[in-house]
């Protein structure tokens, strides 16, 4: 048995507030889920992947970002905030819907099976009813991903501000003329979204009903090239011919000395706290609508962000210029009431930054990984865990815990290995008991760490463009005993109720 030591709470800071319930969960984007196509995608097998996290006790299923993705298939540099990725849409709950599937149909390409079911079903008066519906109460930001999607098919998937001026302007007569040329293009992305949505939802639900809660995620930051720059240039540090003034970054640390330049267009939080956050509001209830709660990456960024001039090419010359997260998530809580939000702050965190979470009683996030580099102090060792927590053995953007354990130097494995009381578990089963003995109420586990394997299967290389968000799984992978034991751990750490 792995022993983690002592904790202590942070619950007096939190007093107005019922304390949830100590819980586990396992993190996995849809896209690892397994299946036949290139892809994971959502239909029977993310039904099956709920009935293995209920059967294993777990109560969360966490997923990164779902919207459509570029080329690199980052979910965090999304085409649009509010869009879900059209490849997650499941071929097998398409044509179960369909009439008369012969074998040359289910040999279609997802674009070709998607228009079938656009053409045939919209003939049942409920598909149409539903599908108006849809669009209407997602016109906020349907119509302009679709003109999006479409000008970027026009124009060879160029980015916005390379369009023809009039389109990159929105002059309001190019854009109805477009509206007319493209009637058909436009509905099919208008569909893809119906389609995404109507299928996310049945998972959702699937998923509540066996007890499970999903926890999504919200890049603080959207991508330039992405439907929701080209359409709310206003909220955006621009230049007028919609280019950056600045991007968005952190600055030099220990891990690299030029810090890390993201590219992401900085917000003018002057103008959105004009409009009342109106568009985080949107947000927000988007993200309300798919999820259950969610993470928002790089929570510091409320409380302070990191300017790089557009022009330079590292991260060196930028500043901390102050944002008005007080007031934004104030703005949030007057509509929202408490928010379901879990914050990413991990890092060089100030005590502004933590007294802004903790003034929105919002959990951070503890990182094992990050736990035994240093001395006593490190508050990600357990003994410095508080309860307003959400521990992870690792994240997407980390090795798979038995990667990084055979990466370490034998004295640094001896540490690790003393701090856990020489458990008779190997890794990554040590670290994960350990997550699960901590006073954090939340404990999540990626699916690499539950499965126990190596460097080869990690999600993410942060700073490596290529080969990423690729990884998926089998069935096969799963031990006979796996639910089990997860589910042994649940009851004796008592997240189980």
């Amino acid at each position: 048995m792995a022993l983690c030591g002592g904790v202590r709470s942070v619950t007096a800071t939190m007093t107005d507030v019922a304390a949830p319930q100590r819980e586990a969960g396992i993190l996995l984007h849809p896209t690892s889920l397994p299946g036949n196509g290139p892809f994971g995608e959502l239909g029977p097998e993310a039904l099956q992947f709920v009935d293995f996290l209920a059967a294993a006790g777990q109560r969360l299923w966490q997923v990164l970002p779902l919207g459509p993705v570029h080329e690199d298939l980052s979910p965090y540099q999304a085409l649009s905030a509010f869009a879900g990725n059209a490849e997650l849409i499941g071929r097998e709950w398409l044509l179960e819907t369909l009439g008369g599937v012969n074998d040359e149909i289910r040999q279609e390409s997802p674009h070709e099976l998607i228009a079938r079911h656009y053409r045939e079903c919209l003939e049942k008066i409920e598909y149409r009813e539903n599908f108006a519906l849809f669009c209407r109460g997602q016109s906020h930001w349907l119509e302009d991903y679709a003109l999006f999607r479409v000008l970027k098919d026009r124009h060879r998937q160029q980015a916005w501000n390379e369009w023809p001026v009039a389109l990159r302007d929105r002059h309001p007569e190019a854009l109805q003329a477009l509206a007319v040329e493209e009637e058909a293009a436009l509905d099919h992305y208008r569909y893809q979204q119906y389609l995404f949505y109507q299928q996310w939802h049945r998972v959702r639900q699937y998923a509540n009903a066996k007890g499970i809660r999903i926890l999504g995620d919200m890049p603080i930051f959207v991508a330039y090239d992405s439907a929701d720059v080209w359409a709310n240039r206003d909220a955006f540090l621009l230049d007028e011919a919609g280019n950056p003034t600045v991007v968005a970054g952190v600055p030099p640390d220990y891990f690299s000395a030029t810090g890390q330049r993201w590219g992401n267009p900085h917000y003018d939080w002057e103008w959105m706290e004009a409009d009342g956050f109106r568009w985080w509001h949107q947000r927000v209830a988007q993200h309300l609508e798919l999820f259950d709660l969610f993470r928002v990456d790089h929570f510091r960024g409320f409380e302070a962000g990191w300017e790089i001039p557009a022009h330079e090419p590292t991260a060196i010359n930028g500043r901390w210029v102050e944002a008005p997260g007080d007031a934004l998530f104030a703005s949030l809580r007057r509509r929202f009431g408490e928010l379901p939000i879990v914050a990413e702050d991990l890092g060089v965190i100030t005590p502004a930054v933590t007294a802004l979470r903790r003034r929105y009683h919002l959990p951070g996030m503890l990182i094992l990984q990050f736990a035994f580099d240093s001395g006593p102090e490190n508050p990600y060792l357990p003994h410095n865990h508080t309860e307003d927590s959400v521990v992870y053995t690792g994240t997407h953007d980390n090795n798979t815990t038995l990667g990084w354990y055979q990466a370490l130097s034998p004295e640094q494995q001896q540490r690790v290995q003393e701090y856990l009381n020489f458990p008779q578990e190997p890794m990554p089963w040590a670290l994960i008991e350990c997550a699960y003995a901590s006073v954090a109420r939340q404990a999540i586990v990626p699916m690499q760490d539950v499965l126990g394997l190596g460097e080869e299967h990690r999600m993410n290389t942060p700073g490596v463009p290529q080969g990423n968000w690729r990884w998926r799984f089998q069935w096969g992978f799963l031990p006979d005993e796996l639910s089990a034991r997860l589910a042994g751990l649940v009851a004796r750490y008592g997240r189980d109720h």
